[in-house]
């Protein structure tokens, strides 16, 4: 019969509370230089803490339709975040049918949340985001029963959304061959690779989106020419793959060649080797690069705004235009990077899962 030993007077749990307070004590007044510290940041969280608090929440005015009250409020007016939401989430898309970008947007981060699981990681993962893009795109664009919709009356966050998702879905694979190609033995595609990684990462995003809106259409004829949306997803796409193909050369280059090895005597030819013993490992070692790269394109859609397209940002200039309010900027762009925040810090967490989890994948 296992028998309990009786706990020692000196390990109570008020002990253990003493022992937990002295290490946090320790930890910042320990030294001088830690005590000037915690008191520096304790003034500053004296300081700066009542202000803030006072105007988020306690001065402000939360869901008051009025625009008066938000002009006699000495706080923030989330009235008129709650008031212009739908024009702050869906841009300009047409008022009767905003339910249609709603469902796209529920769709792609139930997607995204339900693809992030390990038992997902299916072959048929992908084409279950083929479909729902199939999907997608009737809902935001309409036709075979739907009112249809062109693309420049799109915005808001099903822009961001959309373009975020796909352009680092197709930019990753294409990362993944300009990678392979820049380490071929084949002198051709190897320089060719060198070119347009070079090329692409020595030019601003900015300038790949003017050459896709504005130089496209004076050498393509009309009826050859893709739509704006379609235009800006490609030169993201582009840019994103030239970045990402980097950071995956150099997981390539950290494989020691014992693993190439071991691959050629088991038999197996160039693309079993990669994909089965190479690329694992490689993509393994570079995940924090990887994620940082990612999280930059993310923020990096909000760019198109300079071509015309309505995402978060565009949505919230065009809510601010409303002369009947005072106009919140800050509350505003508050909550659009509230909503970029929440992304990457979604994705930033995703990551840091897969890093954990890489040694148990083996």
């Amino acid at each position: 019969m296992a028998m309990s030993l009786p706990m020692s007077s000196e390990a109570t749990p008020g002990h253990f509370r003493f022992i937990g307070l002295r290490r946090l004590a320790k930890l910042l007044f320990g030294t001088p230089l830690n005590a000037a510290l915690t008191l520096l940041f304790g003034a500053l969280l004296v300081v700066t803490v009542p202000p803030m608090l006072r105007w988020l929440v306690i001065d402000a005015v939360l869901f008051d339709p009025d625009p008066n009250a938000c002009r006699a409020a000495t706080g923030a007016c989330w009235s008129f975040i709650y008031a212009k939401s739908g024009q702050l989430l869906f841009g300009i898309y047409p008022f009767d049918e905003r339910w249609r970008p709603a469902i796209v947007c529920l769709l792609i981060l139930a997607l995204l949340g339900w693809s992030v699981r390990p038992a997902s990681w299916t072959s048929r993962l992908l084409a279950l985001w083929v479909a729902a893009f199939a999907l997608i795109f009737w809902l935001m664009g309409g036709g075979f029963g739907l009112a249809e919709v062109p693309t420049s009356s799109w915005g808001g966050l099903p822009v961001t959304l959309i373009l975020t998702v796909v352009a680092i879905g197709i930019a990753f694979p294409v990362g993944i061959l300009l990678a392979l190609a820049r380490r071929s033995t084949l002198p051709a595609v190897r320089v060719g690779a060198v070119v347009l990684i070079e090329s692409v990462r020595g030019l601003p995003l900015l300038s790949i989106l003017f050459v896709a809106s504005i130089m496209m259409p004076l050498f393509l004829p009309e009826a050859l020419l893709p739509d704006k949306f379609v235009r800006a997803l490609v030169a993201l796409t582009i840019f994103a793959a030239a970045y990402l193909a980097e950071v995956i050369r150099g997981g390539l280059q950290a494989i020691p060649n014992g693993q190439y090895e071991a691959a050629a005597a088991l038999g197996l030819p160039f693309w079993h080797t990669q994909r089965l013993v190479i690329l694992p490992q490689a993509i393994r070692v570079v995940i924090p690069a990887l994620a940082n790269t990612i999280i930059v394109m993310i923020k990096n859609t909000s760019l198109v705004l300079v071509i015309g397209l309505f995402d978060l940002i565009s949505s919230g200039k065009a809510a601010l235009a409303d002369p009947e309010w005072p106009s919140p900027a800050a509350e505003t762009f508050l909550f659009i990077g509230a909503i970029f925040f929440a992304l990457s810090f979604s994705f930033a967490r995703f990551a840091d899962f897969l890093e954990r989890r890489g040694p148990a994948a083996h």
